[in-house]
């Protein structure tokens, strides 16, 4: 079945090249609440939806469609990539607990009708039509099905009860399609069967193999990127690296030289030519004090390869809130020959699994692999587990962790591979303009001594958004409401300017209107300076309508370019907007709405409205 990226901006060869990517606000607050985290709280990271509550937000956070127009903010305007993991799958990862879902395994009609219909039905909407959105599917789920059911040694029952029933097949649609790690799919054994495997996947359900338009590897996983102190050719005293207990016969030390192999594997296999691989470095950096600084002896083959390993875990299988590990590289398009960009799928602390039993309403297990005290399974050779103690949760904050991948960060905090450490001089100027709903703000740029690469908006010191230029407008405001606004400067080496001085901006009183029958509430969600984007909201009053119509006069050149969930004519500045067939009656009390985007120079004053109804 098709996942839901198929209303957003027209496919490119590499959606990442030339275009900004999102700021998850959430991830950020909790990584720059962290000491020491603002100089990474600004990477962009993926947005999870690993339940159906979470289309709609859980515990009072955001929801996809609040993510989704907070990227068309940040956005203003420019290309601009939106990144989202999509996993609920019916008896979700069948051989880790710590991921399991709330939906059981035969429950795919749900999966189609909670979960897919609803994504995908937001996606489709024309505000977000200009986004470039990676939709990530169902992490771990097809190579489960080669790997961990069937009679194999690491079989489970529930991967041999999903590979029986086709669940995970007939639930995989497209964009980019999980591909394990070279530490679990680099064997002969592994690596063609799982493409065939991703091959009948993307072509079930009526999809085809160009829906696909990449794979990527190392997902929420700790796999190294490169493996610079020895390589899979390499022999000691006649012993072939490959027969090291470390690498067991695989053909692949690194994510890097994996996912090359399996771009060309998957062409010749009848993907598309131009499909793109994608790397997470989000947690596979490795440096800090314990970093080989070279090979290791040529004692044994063993040590040769120990000693010079840079991923330090007991065994690739290890999955599970690593000891020892850092942040990789920062996110970045096209960093290397064959990888269409570095990503951080897997935001940076947040937990992969709890280290000991907790009950929750998130069908979220236990799994042993995320005690430090389990001595393993066939899965990881009966190796430690090597998890940090003390975890929450698959999915909650986890401090320990984020502060572990901070110290250990290669490239190390400050840097991007070099040595600049220097952070940009603050921005100064900040001036605002308001609106009811929105406050536009401008400042004089920064300085660095290398560049300026974006600006953080912060909004009552919390990150509401991210720009290149010197402006940005904050919007869904309250009206004759006092904001308090600072700015930081960024470079590409991920240094943060202080703070601007703060400005505190009151928006104006709130534009709107009454009439017969009905009120209406006008509202601009996102304001990029020669366009915005709009809602408006039409209440019944104390009798349920049948029919409705909201009017008003622009007080500028605004001109509306796409409407909808409702029937519009404008002639200059006049504009009215009636209802449809399906959302024209409107019980006493309740509410529809319709949004519109539009262009604009100069002001874009709220104007008044005027509703009117039939009951």
């Amino acid at each position: 079945m098709s996942t839901p990226a198929a209303h957003a901006a027209a496919r490119v060869d590499n959606p990442f090249a030339g275009a900004g990517v999102y700021v998850n606000p959430e991830w950020s607050a909790n990584a720059a609440a962290e000491p020491g985290g603002s100089a990474v709280a600004n990477q962009p990271t993926f947005v999870w939806l690993d339940r159906i509550a979470a289309i709609n937000g859980v515990n009072g956070g955001m929801g996809l469609r609040d993510h989704l127009n907070k990227a068309v903010q940040q956005a203003a305007g420019k290309p601009f990539v939106f990144q989202v993991v999509v996993y609920d799958l019916p008896g979700r990862d069948c051989a880790a607990l710590a991921s399991n879902g709330e939906l059981g395994p035969t429950d795919l009609p749900r999966y189609k009708s909670e979960f897919i219909d609803p994504i995908a039905s937001i996606l489709a909407d024309p505000a977000y039509a200009n986004l470039r959105i990676v939709t990530t599917i169902e992490l771990d789920s097809l190579p489960n099905l080669v790997t961990n059911a069937g009679g194999t040694a690491t079989a489970t029952p529930a991967c041999d009860t999903m590979k029986a029933n086709g669940n995970y097949i007939n639930g995989v649609g497209y964009n980019y399609v999980d591909a394990g790690h070279h530490g679990w799919l680099g064997w002969d054994s592994n690596l063609q069967p799982t493409i065939d495997t991703i091959k009948q996947a993307a072509t079930a359900s009526g999809s085809t193999l160009g829906n696909v338009q990449g794979f990527v590897v190392n997902t929420a996983n700790y796999g190294a990127l490169h493996e610079p102190n020895f390589t899979v050719g390499d022999s000691v005293n006649g012993t072939t690296v490959r027969q090291s207990k470390w690498v067991d016969w695989n053909n692949y030390v690194d994510e890097a030289s994996f996912a090359k192999a399996w771009r060309a594997k998957a062409v010749a296999s009848g993907f598309n030519a131009n499909v793109g691989m994608l790397i997470d470095t989000s947690r596979n950096g490795w440096g800090g004090a314990n970093r080989p600084a070279g090979p290791g002896p040529k004692t044994s083959v063993d040590a040769y390869v120990d000693g010079g390993r840079i991923d330090r875990r007991f065994q690739t299988g290890n999955w599970c809130n690593q000891s020892g590990a850092g942040l990789g590289e920062r996110p970045k398009a096209a960093p290397e020959d064959g990888i269409a960009a570095y990503v951080w799928v897997k935001p940076p602390g947040e937990s992969d699994g709890a280290s000991s039993a907790v009950s929750n309403d998130e069908g979220k297990g236990f799994d042993r692999m995320c005690d430090p005290t389990y001595t393993g399974n066939p899965r990881n050779n009966n190796n430690m587990s090597g998890a940090l103690p003390n975890a929450p949760l698959a999915g909650h904050w986890f401090s320990a962790q984020f502060q572990e991948l901070m110290r250990n960060a290669y490239p190390a905090l400050g840097s991007s591979g070099g040595s600049d450490t220097t952070a940009p001089t603050a921005p100064t100027g900040l001036a605002a303009t308001t609106t009811a709903n929105s406050v536009a703000l401008t400042w004089s740029a920064a300085t660095d001594n290398v560049g300026v690469t974006g600006y953080d908006v912060y909004r009552g010191g919390a990150l509401v958004g991210s720009t290149a230029s010197t402006s940005y407008t904050d919007t869904g405001l309250t009206a004759s409401t006092a904001y308090s606004y600072t700015v930081k400067a960024r470079d590409a080496a991920g240094n943060v300017s202080p703070a601007s001085a703060a400005l505190v901006a009151t928006t104006t009183a709130s534009g709107g209107g009454t009439g017969s029958g009905c009120t209406a509430s006008y509202k601009v969600t996102n304001d990029w300076g020669a366009g915005f984007n709009a809602d408006v909201t039409v209440t019944a009053g104390s009798t349920a309508i049948k029919t409705w119509k909201v009017s008003w006069n622009y007080g500028g050149n605004q001109q509306i370019t796409n409407l909808w969930n409702g029937q519009l004519a404008q002639s200059g500045q006049a504009v009215s907007v009636t209802n449809l067939a399906y959302n024209g009656t409107v019980g006493a009390g309740a509410s529809t709405s319709f949004g519109f985007g539009a262009t604009y120079s100069g002001a874009n004053a709220l104007p008044t409205l005027t509703c009117t109804a039939t009951s």
